[in-house]
């Protein structure tokens, strides 16, 4: 559920958004020592930032949605988000493939989902197909071309409370997508993680 506690997340999402966007092919950071085994398990969408006209469209129907993170046979991620859309719970499933040091990841959206069909989410989205009620990192369900090829970087977290993770790719020439979703291990974010 988008509620009005979830707008100082996303304004600080949003300044790491315009730090993140300063170098279009800048090297995202990624958590130090990522351990993807205390990264397994259940997640909530708790804020999400883009440059997406279509999530800044679509805000006001984003919620939030859970997720769950499982290990995937290639040594990467099942990103498994639940999500309300059109008063029905919908579930995606998204692969991160592991790209490059431990933390980073990418994905690709499927065709089947096209370009107007809401995700529900992150990382999402992706805060997006994941965000605000989107599925994680999922964030991307839907935003980009059909078959486009996303990174998703843990940016940082704590393991046990938070997660903030980052996306991006292009949508065509000249249309690159960024987005930050943060992740809370519980429905309500503690009022720690608005510092």
């Amino acid at each position: 559920m988008a509620t009005h506690h979830t707008l100082w997340m996303g304004l600080a999402l949003l300044g790491v958004l315009g730090d993140l966007q300063a170098a279009p092919e800048a090297q995202v950071s990624v958590q130090p020592n990522f351990q993807q085994d205390k990264f397994l398990g259940r997640w909530f969408s708790a804020g999400l930032a883009s440059n997406s006209s279509w999530l800044r469209e679509k805000k006001a129907a984003l919620s939030m949605c859970k997720s769950v993170v499982a290990p995937a046979t290639d040594g990467g991620l099942n990103l498994t988000s639940t999500f309300l859309r059109k008063n029905q719970c919908e579930t995606r499933t998204m692969l991160l493939q592991p790209a490059g040091s431990l933390g980073s990841y990418s994905y690709r959206s499927p065709r089947e989902w096209g370009l107007h069909r809401p995700p529900g989410p992150s990382l999402g989205a992706t805060l997006a197909g994941t965000t605000l009620g989107q599925p994680p990192a999922a964030e991307i369900h839907g935003v980009g071309d059909w078959g486009s090829t996303y990174s998703v970087s843990v940016v940082e977290t704590d393991y046990d409370q938070y997660a903030l993770l980052y996306s991006q790719g292009s949508k065509g020439p000249g249309e690159d997508f960024r987005m930050a979703t943060l992740y809370s291990r519980t429905q309500t974010p503690r009022a720690e993680l608005k510092e």
